[in-house]
């Protein structure tokens, strides 16, 4: 019944059983079940490493199970937690997905395929996101990192933002943290959310991209100089692909208008994206461009981490944050 929990038949007949005769030792569940003693000791680890059953301070009975109501709340937590940890990886593998697709397309032959474009320079970039702009029908979703944005940018932005929305196109858009300490830049986010856009924002983002409609995307060639170049892909399975890439991060975004928070016994949003990209090995610049802040900034919120869970090396503070709960174990 309990399988579904990650408790085996064997394992949760052994807890039936403890529950129903407290007293027992591994003799008389072994001839209660019917089964080998060495079977409930197997039964007992697995329980153990549950956490189903405690040490008891009775002579004679090395353990106890918890009752069964303490014991579901266990069970679906740590259910909870392995989805979630399920969830991060499959955020990071459709992100690495994300920058390879956009990476490799530089080497295709742009002629013979027909589910790409390639763009080369700043002054191609533009014109054809213009001309995607003019044609899309429902929405514009975009991954905007960076961080803070140029006066100059934000002002150019205003308009063909405004003839979009006039337009009635639903307009999504997902920034960095770090621009809600950036005047300019939150000023043209206020005023986006006015006009019908919405707007949220995350510690990090994975990648620069723009979906229009949801069946073409814009995303650079070069992850490190997204003004080098850029590819629009149009092949169906990537674009969903990509659709669920923004989906998972927009889910979990914050609006703006609202305040990043989390609870006393969790990690800020901002420190645990650092600590997930220190475990990654990212260095200070790697993890200040993906913030939107300095380097300077970058390698204070790497020594408070570092303090914070008492390692002397960026490697101990992955295994500590592992072992502490902050991230979850690689399998």
């Amino acid at each position: 019944m309990l399988d579904v929990l990650g408790l085996d038949t064997e394992a949760e007949a052994i807890y039936r059983r403890m529950l129903a005769e407290p007293q027992a030792g591994v003799a008389v569940l072994a001839g209660s079940l019917g089964i080998t003693e060495d079977r409930v000791r197997t039964g007992l680890d697995r329980l153990s490493e549950l956490a189903l059953i405690q040490p008891s301070g009775r002579e004679g009975i090395g353990f106890r199970a918890i009752g069964p109501e303490t014991a579901m709340e266990v069970l679906l937590a740590r259910q909870q937690a392995e989805l979630a940890a399920q969830q991060m990886r499959v955020e990071a593998s459709r992100a690495a997905a994300a920058q390879l697709i956009a990476e490799c397309s530089a080497f295709r032959p742009a002629a013979t395929d027909p589910d790409s474009e390639q763009l080369i320079g700043p002054e191609a970039i533009r014109e054809r996101l213009a001309d995607l702009a003019g044609s899309v029908r429902q929405e514009v979703a975009t991954f905007a990192p960076g961080g803070a944005h140029s006066e100059e940018d934000l002002r150019a932005s205003r308009q063909p933002n405004a003839a979009l929305l006039a337009r009635g196109v639903q307009m999504r858009t997902v920034y960095l943290d770090s621009v809600r300490n950036h005047r300019p830049t939150l000023d043209h986010v206020t005023w986006l959310n006015l006009h019908g856009g919405q707007v949220r924002t995350v510690p990090a983002l994975p990648i620069r991209m723009i979906i229009f409609d949801r069946r073409q995307a814009v995303l650079p060639i070069d992850t490190e100089d997204a003004r080098a170049g850029a590819v629009v892909l149009r092949g169906a399975g990537t674009v969903a692909a990509l659709c669920a890439l923004f989906e998972g991060v927009w889910s979990g975004a914050v609006p703006v208008g609202d305040t990043p928070q989390c609870a006393e016994d969790e990690m800020p949003p901002h420190e645990l994206a650092v600590l997930k990209m220190l475990a990654q090995g990212h260095t200070d610049e790697a993890i200040a461009k993906r913030l939107g802040v300095s380097p300077r900034t970058a390698r204070r919120f790497a020594a408070n981490l570092m303090e914070r869970l008492d390692a002397r090396s960026r490697f101990e503070a992955g295994v500590h944050a592992v072992q502490d709960g902050w991230l979850p174990a690689t399998r």
